[in-house]
C-alpha cells in the first residue's frame, strides 16, 4: 500500500541530507559491484558517437563558411558574359566589401618558331590586383620542383602557366610564350589554382596573365566569348554585409535585364565532390543515430535488470523504515548523477574522437578549422540525460513500491512492464532527438520508423516461434539437452521474446551498417575506380575518327568511351518558347539558354541507368533525357522538345529518362537521340579513356591531331580518390562505436535473464543435472536464440537498407540472398560468446551457493 504519511518541513530538512548520503553510498557500492557498468557504457557510447559527429560537422561547416570560399575565389562571385557596370563594385565598396576581377576565355598559345613553334588550346585567365581574395596561388619553377605560395598576379609582361602546357610546347620557366599579338615571359608554373573550377575550359591548360597585358594580346573582340568574374569578400567582422549585397545584386540583375549574369555563393561548392561528401555526412549521421538507438535498448534492458537485482535490497530498506519517497529519491539521485557523469564522459570521448575526423577530412578545407562550439556538447548531454531518465529511471523507480513483506514472500513486488504512457513519452522525446541527429527527414523517418516497426515484427515472430517449439522438438526423439533447452525457453515466453527482440535489434543495426557500408563504399569506388578515364578529348572531326582510334590502339589505350557530340540549343517545349515556359524559374531558364551537349547512339550508354520509359533503338523522333534536367524543366514522357542545332531545326519526343552519375568521370550527355547515325547534323566526337603511363603521350597525340583538345583530369581524379579514402576512414572509425553499442545490447539482453536462469539451474542441479548437461542446455538455448535473432535481423536490415539506399543515399542496393544465412550464423556465434561471458559464472557455482542465491534455501 502506498506510503501517504505526511512529512513536516522540519522532518524533510532533516531527512534530505541522509537521502543524499544514502544515494552517494548506494552509487559507490553499485559501481564497485559492477551493477551500473553496462548502463554507463551504453550511454557513453551513444553520447560519444553523437557528439563526435556533431563536433566535426559543426567545425567543418564553420570552416567551409570561412575558408571554402577559395573554391570560388571569394565569398560572393558575380559571373557574367560581359563586363559589369561600375555600380556593382561601387555598391560593394560602400558596404565594406573588397573586390577583384578575372576574365577567362579559350585561345591558342604557341611557342616561338625558334623553340619549335608548337601550339595548344589554352584557358586564358586575366586577373586584377588582389587576386585571389580567398585561398592562395602555389607556384613552382619546375614540374617536379617544390610548390611555394606566390603572388596572386603575374607582373606586367609575365605569365604563369600549367606544367602540362610547358611540357606540350617544350618550354620552361624564363622562355617566351606567344599569346595573340603579345609575347609574354613564363615566370612560374602553376601548382595550385584555388578557384580553378570544373568545366571543360577549366581542364584545359591555364595561362594566367596580368589584366594590364590583356589589351596588348588583341584577343578581346566584340564577338569574343569571355566569362567575367567579379570576386567579393567581406573583411573579418563584416560578414553580415554579404547577404544584403547579394540581395541588391540579384535585384539589380533582374531590374537591368542583365542576361547571362548570375551571383554565386559558397553553397556552389565543388560539384564533383558534393555527392560523395553528402553521402558520407548522411552515413556518419546514420551511424550515430543507430548507436543512440542501440544505447536506448541497452539502457532499458540493463536498467530493468538492475532493478530486478535490487528488489530484495529495497524490501529490506522498507523493513528498516525508509519510506517510498526516500527510496525513490535515492535512486533518482543515483541515476541523475549517473546520467550527468555518463554524458560528460561521452562528450569528452566525442571531443577526442572528432579530432580523428578532423585529421582525416579536415584537409578538404585547406585551412585550420575553427574551434568547436558548445551546441554539439549540449546536444550530447541532452541525449545522454534523456536516455538515462527516459529509459533507465522508470523501471528503477518501481523499486520504491516494493512491499516490506517481500523479505518473507519472494514472489511479491516483482518489476512490472512500463505503462504505455511512460513508454510513449520516452519514445517520443527520444525519437525527436534522433530526428535532430539525422538532420535529414527521409533518413530519420526510414531509420527510426524502420526500427520501431522491426521491434514489433520481431516480438510477434519471436512469440510465434516460442509457441511452435514444443511441436518442433518432440520429447520422445530429441536429445535430452535439446528438450530441456526448448522447454526452458517455452516456459518463460516473455523472457524469450524480450531476448530475441533485443538481440535482433542489436544485430539488425550491425547488419545494416555492414551491408550499407560495403555497398556505399563499393558505389564510391565504382564512381572513380583506379582505371577511371583521366583524359577527355573533344573536337575530333569525323574525317579523323578512324585515324584517331587507331592512334589510341597504337599507344596501348584499351576501352574508354567514344560518342558523337553535337551542340544544340533548346528553343521550345511542346511548342511553348523556353523564355515563356520558364519565365518564373530563372535558374532553370539559365541552365538551358546556353548550348547543350547532345549525342546519339543506337545503344544506351552502359554507365547510364534507365529510370523511366523505354530506349527504343532506331526511333528517329525519340529522345532520352537526363532525369535531373527533366526534373529541372518539368519534363515528362511524351513531351516534345525542339532544338536549334547549328541552324538546323530538330524535334523529338521524350521516350525515356536516364540517371547519370556526373561524378563518374565518364562521357555523359543531357539529351541523346536513340539512333546510330545523324549525317545531316554538324558532328564532332568525344573520347574518354585511361591514358598510358608513358612519357610524351599527350605531345604525340596533339602533334598528330593538332586541332583536337585533350583534357588531362589526372589531378582532379587523384583528388577525388583521396577524398574517398579520407571519407571511408572516417566512416570506419565511427563504425567501431556502433559495433560496441551493438555488443552492449547483446550482453544486456543475455544478462537480463541471469537471475531467472540461476533459479532454473539451481533446481536442475538439485535434481541431479550435471554441469556438462547444463552447459549443453545453455549452449543450445543461446545458439537457437541467436540464430533466430540473426535471421530476423538480416531480413529487417535488408528491408531498411534497401529503403535507405534507394531514398536517402541514392545508390543501388545489392544485398545478396545468402545474407540471412550469414546473419543466423553470426547471431548464433555472437549470442554464444556474449552468453558464455555473462553466464559462465553460474555454471561454476557450488550447488548450495546457487540455491542460496536463488532464494530456494
Amino acid at each position: 500500500m502506498p506510503d501517504t504519511s505526511p512529512v513536516s518541513p522540519a522532518a524533510s530538512a532533516a531527512v534530505s541530507p541522509s537521502i543524499w548520503r544514502l544515494a552517494a553510498r548506494q552509487m559507490l557500492r553499485d559501481f564497485a559491484a559492477g551493477e551500473l557498468r553496462l548502463v554507463l557504457v551504453a550511454v557513453v557510447l551513444a553520447v560519444a558517437a553523437l557528439s563526435a559527429v556533431g563536433f566535426f560537422a559543426d567545425r567543418l561547416q564553420a570552416g567551409l563558411k570561412r575558408d571554402a570560399a577559395q573554391l570560388l575565389g571569394g565569398d560572393l562571385v558575380i559571373n557574367s558574359d560581359h563586363p559589369l557596370p561600375p555600380d556593382y563594385v561601387q555598391q560593394a565598396q560602400k558596404q565594406g566589401l573588397v573586390a577583384a576581377h578575372t576574365a577567362q576565355f579559350p585561345s591558342m598559345a604557341r611557342a616561338p618558331d625558334s623553340l619549335g613553334g608548337a601550339s595548344r588550346l589554352v584557358a586564358v585567365k586575366a586577373v586584377s590586383q588582389g587576386y585571389p581574395l580567398r585561398g592562395a596561388l602555389s607556384l613552382q619553377q619546375t614540374a617536379n620542383g617544390p610548390a611555394k605560395p606566390g603572388p596572386g598576379m603575374p607582373a606586367a609582361g609575365e605569365v604563369f602557366v600549367d606544367p602540362a602546357l610547358a611540357e606540350a610546347l617544350a618550354l620552361k620557366v624564363g622562355d617566351p610564350l606567344l599569346l595573340g599579338d603579345a609575347q609574354l615571359r613564363i615566370a612560374a608554373l602553376i601548382a595550385l589554382e584555388p578557384d580553378r573550377g570544373t568545366g571543360f575550359l577549366s581542364f584545359a591548360p591555364r595561362v594566367m596573365l596580368n589584366e594590364a597585358d590583356l589589351p596588348a594580346t588583341g584577343l578581346v573582340q566584340p564577338a569574343s566569348r569571355i566569362t567575367y568574374r567579379t570576386l567579393l569578400v567581406a573583411p573579418l567582422g563584416q560578414e553580415k554585409a554579404l547577404a544584403p549585397y547579394m540581395a541588391w545584386a540579384q535585384q539589380a540583375i533582374k531590374d537591368q535585364g542583365q542576361r547571362g549574369t548570375r551571383v554565386e555563393s559558397l553553397n556552389s561548392g565543388r560539384p564533383e565532390m558534393r555527392q560523395t561528401l553528402d553521402r558520407a555526412d548522411k552515413f556518419l549521421n546514420l551511424v550515430a543515430l543507430l548507436a543512440a538507438l542501440l544505447a536506448a535498448v541497452a539502457v532499458a534492458i540493463a536498467a530493468r535488470d538492475f532493478a530486478q537485482r535490487h528488489l530484495d535490497d529495497c524490501a529490506m530498506l522498507r523493513v528498516l523504515g525508509l519510506s517510498q519517497r526516500q527510496i525513490a529519491g535515492i535512486y533518482a539521485i543515483e541515476f541523475g548523477a549517473l546520467a550527468v557523469l555518463a554524458s560528460l564522459l561521452g562528450v569528452l570521448a566525442g571531443l577526442a574522437l572528432h579530432g580523428l575526423f578532423v585529421n582525416l577530412l579536415g584537409s578538404l578545407v585547406p585551412a585550420t578549422l575553427p574551434p568547436p562550439g558548445w551546441a554539439p556538447a549540449a546536444f550530447g548531454m541532452g541525449v545522454g540525460i534523456t536516455l538515462m531518465l527516459g529509459f533507465g529511471l522508470p523501471p528503477v523507480l518501481q523499486l520504491a513500491r516494493v512491499p516490506p513483506l517481500r523479505v518473507i514472500r519472494r514472489e511479491l513486488g516483482s518489476i512490472k512492464p512500463l505503462s504505455l504512457g511512460v513508454l510513449l513519452a520516452a519514445g517520443g522525446a527520444f525519437a525527436a532527438l534522433l530526428m535532430g541527429v539525422a538532420r535529414d527527414l527521409t533518413l530519420g523517418l526510414i531509420a527510426v520508423g524502420g526500427f520501431a516497426a522491426a521491434v514489433g515484427v520481431f516480438a510477434l515472430l519471436a512469440w510465434l516461434s516460442v509457441l511452435a517449439l514444443r511441436r518442433l522438438v518432440p520429447e520422445s526423439r530429441a536429445p535430452r539437452w535439446l528438450v530441456l533447452a526448448t522447454r526452458q525457453v517455452a516456459a518463460r515466453p516473455a523472457f524469450a521474446v524480450l531476448q530475441v527482440s533485443s538481440l535482433a535489434v542489436g544485430l539488425m543495426a550491425l547488419a545494416l551498417l555492414v551491408l550499407l557500408r560495403t555497398d556505399l563504399i563499393t558505389s564510391w569506388r565504382q564512381s572513380t575506380p583506379p582505371d577511371a578515364p583521366n583524359r577527355f578529348v573533344i573536337n575530333i572531326v569525323p574525317e579523323q575518327a578512324e585515324a584517331f582510334r587507331q592512334q589510341l590502339v597504337k599507344e596501348g589505350v584499351t576501352g574508354g568511351d567514344w560518342f558523337p557530340m553535337v551542340r544544340g540549343r533548346l528553343t521550345t517545349i511542346n511548342g511553348e518558347p523556353i523564355a515563356e515556359r520558364l519565365a518564373q524559374r530563372e535558374d532553370a531558364r539559365r541552365s538551358v539558354e546556353r548550348e547543350l551537349n547532345l549525342s546519339y547512339s543506337a545503344q544506351m550508354p552502359a554507365h547510364n541507368q534507365l529510370v523511366a520509359g523505354q530506349w527504343r533503338a532506331g526511333e528517329a523522333d525519340g529522345l532520352s533525357v537526363e532525369e535531373g534536367l527533366a526534373k529541372n524543366l518539368g519534363l515528362k514522357l511524351g513531351d516534345v522538345l525542339h532544338f536549334d542545332i547549328g541552324g538546323q531545326p530538330r524535334e523529338g519526343k521524350v521516350t525515356s529518362l536516364r540517371k547519370v552519375d556526373w561524378t563518374s568521370m565518364r562521357a555523359n550527355f543531357f539529351v541523346m537521340f536513340p539512333v546510330a547515325d545523324m549525317p545531316d547534323l554538324p558532328t564532332t566526337f568525344i573520347s574518354a579513356f585511361r591514358a598510358p603511363a608513358t612519357s610524351g603521350f599527350d605531345n604525340r597525340l596533339t602533334h598528330e591531331f593538332p586541332n583536337v583538345t585533350a583534357v588531362d583530369i589526372s589531378a582532379t581524379l587523384a583528388q577525388l580518390q583521396q577524398v574517398l579514402d579520407q571519407v571511408i576512414q572516417a566512416v570506419e572509425y565511427l563504425f567501431v562505436f556502433t559495433v560496441a553499442a551493438g555488443l552492449a545490447v547483446l550482453f544486456a539482453a543475455l544478462s537480463a535473464t541471469r537471475e531467472q536462469r540461476a533459479r532454473e539451474y539451481a533446481v536442475m542441479r538439485a535434481c541431479g543435472a550435471s554441469g556438462r548437461l547444463l552447459a549443453q542446455v545453455q549452449r543450445a538455448e543461446l545458439l537457437g536464440v541467436g540464430a533466430l535473432a540473426g535471421v530476423l535481423a538480416s531480413l529487417g536490415a535488408m528491408v531498411v537498407g534497401w529503403a535507405l539506399a534507394r531514398f536517402a543515399f541514392d545508390f543501388t542496393w545489392t544485398a545478396a540472398p545468402w545474407v540471412p544465412v550469414v546473419g543466423a550464423l553470426v547471431g548464433a556465434l555472437l549470442a554464444l560468446a556474449a552468453g558464455w561471458w555473462g553466464l559462465r559464472e553460474l555454471l561454476r557455482r557450488p550447488v548450495m551457493e546457487t540455491l542460496r542465491r536463488a532464494g530456494l534455501l
